[in-house]
């Protein structure tokens, strides 16, 4: 018998229909939030939506179930996004940055997430090859899809709605990588910047690639300094958020760097939970209850041990732990108490 939630339609017999429904769909995961998501459809219905805004929720929510079951099987393999122009020509030097660091990235046993389209998106996929590629693409009557993938690569998605495509590509990467590029490029690089900034996206390596000379990066970074540091609209730490460089190795140090100790995190409680390859030693914890008190809102930051509910989830019980009651709104400091933790000194 399915357990009904809280949020329902406010009918009783249509909660029970649903049920019933759900019951002859069979064994299933999350039946509690399946309800939900039945209900919120027939709440559309009661509230007499209009067609429109009917259309925008039921082709958002086909594309995101699509593209979820394209990515699940390699859920557990790294993968970075990578952004830039769809203008850039093969021969500009910044084709064969994009290729450089693709190349590097699946060599190191990561996969890449491109735009599918031309320019730095071909070049992406040129260099991790299609086998290591993942083609998030937008349907522009202006822009075509990348020779690089084929149609029926399993690998290639079709989206509809901007807003969706950048949910795929911030929820299924563990890194970025931002080449020069126009209104697209820049709309990314400040919205990830936010979602990581306001903590709506796991911390993650975002790497600022450019080729040697660029001026590029260097004048975006002088532009936000200056513009938006010196009138105090962010943090001085906002800018340990980003690695600039134009050298295609740095940027793999940077991204495979970040996960040489540092695994993943998870709230328990209401504390975070920030799980290890390898326990931090006494001396480092010392360290880091030092440097990090700031960011500790009660308490201080301790070895644990997986909790019940990550025993529970099967959440990688056997990894090392660090845990404390985090202020949710030092996102950049969280990333250098990651980097220190990556350290391991």
């Amino acid at each position: 018998m399915v357990r009904l939630p809280r949020y329902r339609t406010g009918e009783s017999a249509l909660d029970d229909a649903i049920a019933s429904l759900l019951e002859q769909v069979g064994d299933i995961d999350d039946e509690d939030l399946i309800f939900e998501l039945i209900v919120s459809a027939v709440r559309l219905a009661r509230d007499r939506a209009e067609r429109g805004d009917v259309k925008i929720a039921n082709a958002a929510l086909k594309e995101m179930r699509h593209a979820f079951s394209v990515f699940a099987p390699y859920r557990e393999t790294r993968k970075a996004a990578i952004f830039g122009s769809a203008r850039t020509r093969p021969d500009d030097p910044l084709y064969r940055q994009a290729v450089h660091i693709a190349s590097d990235l699946a060599d190191a046993g990561w996969m890449v997430i491109t735009g599918a389209g031309p320019g730095i998106m071909e070049a992406g996929i040129e260099g991790a090859g299609p086998e290591s590629s993942f083609g998030v693409s937008i349907r522009l009557p202006f822009e075509t899809t990348t020779a690089q993938l084929f149609s029926d690569d399993p690998k290639l998605v079709s989206f509809r709605y901007f807003f969706t495509r950048k949910l795929m590509f911030v929820k299924e990467s563990h890194g970025f990588v931002l080449l020069p590029g126009g209104f697209g490029t820049l709309d990314e690089t400040f919205e990830l910047l936010t979602l990581v900034q306001t903590g709506k996206a796991p911390p993650a390596p975002i790497v600022l690639l450019d080729t040697p000379g660029g001026t590029y990066w260097r004048s975006w970074v002088d532009f936000v300094s200056r513009e938006l540091g010196l009138r105090g609209y962010l943090s001085p730490d906002d800018r340990s958020l980003v690695f600039v460089t134009d050298d295609p190795d740095a940027a793999l140090d940077e991204l495979t760097g970040f996960y040489r100790n540092f695994h993943s995190q998870r709230y328990v409680a209401g504390d975070l939970v920030l799980r290890l390859t390898e326990p931090p030693t006494q001396s480092l914890m010392e360290r880091i209850n030092d440097e990090f008190a700031d960011i500790v809102e009660l308490g201080s930051i301790e070895v644990a041990g997986p909790a019940g509910v990550e025993i529970g989830d099967h959440d990688v019980p056997d990894l090392p732990r660090v845990r404390f009651r985090f202020d949710r709104s030092s996102y950049a400091r969280l990333r250098q108490l990651i980097d220190v933790l990556n350290s391991r000194a």
